[in-house]
């Protein structure tokens, strides 16, 4: 219980500032700006494997959990409680910014700025390096603060197109709580399928 409890308040932590920074950039965008957003996801990210890491691997994402069953790094009875608990998170941070931020529409919702392609593409990509990274610097001490920045800097570049979920959970909570659900397909396979894909590659490049 204490691998999910560190996974629902990672997740939460995770949806609550990122998403957070989204709905408050639309209420005051000269202050926070895209790239305060980007900052947010990137530090919150590296908080908070620095803070859960040591106890559930700081997973606070569906897709690399799922990646790391295939790995055979977390065991897959584990998987489905550690679903859970992070989309339980998810959404407890959505339904309070809901609650604090009634008058938003969107909760920091991904939506695609341009085709679904284009962003099913970024998305897939976004999430491959991301999870290249983590498979890499794992287990070392700069991994905080690596990882954290590769969201950042992925965020950065990709978010004002796809959104840069890289994240099935980020993405499900803000959708269903706010009802716009149009590409939440888009956003669940994506990821999943990029943090696969990178597990192929990294078998590849160092093998066992």
């Amino acid at each position: 219980m204490k691998k999910y409890t560190a996974e629902f308040i990672g997740t939460f932590a995770l949806v609550f500032c990122g998403t957070g920074a989204i709905v408050i950039h639309n209420q005051m965008p000269a202050v926070l700006t895209h790239a305060g957003i980007a900052a947010t996801f990137g530090l919150i990210v590296m908080a908070m494997i620095y803070t859960v890491g040591s106890i559930s691997g700081a997973h606070l994402n569906p897709a690399v959990s799922i990646s790391l069953v295939a790995a055979k790094k977390l065991e897959a009875k584990q998987l489905l409680p550690y679903i859970l608990s992070q989309l339980a998170g998810a959404f407890a941070a959505s339904f309070l910014l809901h609650y604090l931020f009634p008058n938003d529409q969107f909760l920091g919702t991904t939506l695609p700025a341009g085709s679904w392609q284009q962003s099913f593409i970024l998305e897939l990509l976004l999430t491959f390096f991301l999870m290249l990274t983590i498979y890499t610097v794992a287990g070392e001490k700069s991994a905080g603060f690596i990882i954290g920045g590769v969201v950042g800097l992925e965020a950065l570049f990709a978010g004002p197109i796809c959104g840069a979920s890289m994240n099935p959970a980020r993405s499900i909570a803000p959708a269903l709580v706010s009802g716009h659900t149009e590409y939440l397909g888009l956003y669940m396979a994506a990821p999943i399928l990029g943090a696969l894909l990178a597990l192929a590659f990294f078998r590849f490049l160092k093998p066992d």
